[in-house]
């Protein structure tokens, strides 16, 4: 799969967020990479930044946030394209949620880990 479609798929997995939790997200930028950092070659995707629920006055005039979802580890794990689609969307959903300040534990127990 050609980076193109994968960011594609990356979009369409953040168009099937409901309006009214992207309506909420705030400072958050997303990005695709080919490879996650040597340290972690397996990652698929990774949350920077500080979530919504821990935002206080003092946020104000920072970067923004970074999603980033890795292409290279996703196509790794993934025998066909519907598997690739699917990890898509749950690893796109995964990172989205760290920003709305839900951690692992409560997206393994939600099918999202």
């Amino acid at each position: 799969m050609t980076r193109e479609e994968f960011e594609g798929l990356v979009a369409e997995a953040l168009d099937r967020i409901p309006p009214e939790l992207t309506r909420l997200m705030d400072n958050v930028a997303v990005f695709v990479e080919d490879e996650p950092p040597a340290d972690d070659p397996e990652l698929l995707g990774l949350y920077e930044g500080t979530p919504l629920t821990e935002r206080g006055e003092w946020y104000a005039g920072v970067l923004p946030d970074r999603i980033t979802i890795y292409r290279g580890p996703t196509l790794r794990m993934c025998a066909t394209k519907e598997d690739v689609v699917a990890e898509t969307e749950v690893t796109v959903v995964h990172e989205v949620a760290h920003h709305f300040g839900i951690d692992d534990e409560r997206l393994h127990a939600l099918g999202y880990g």
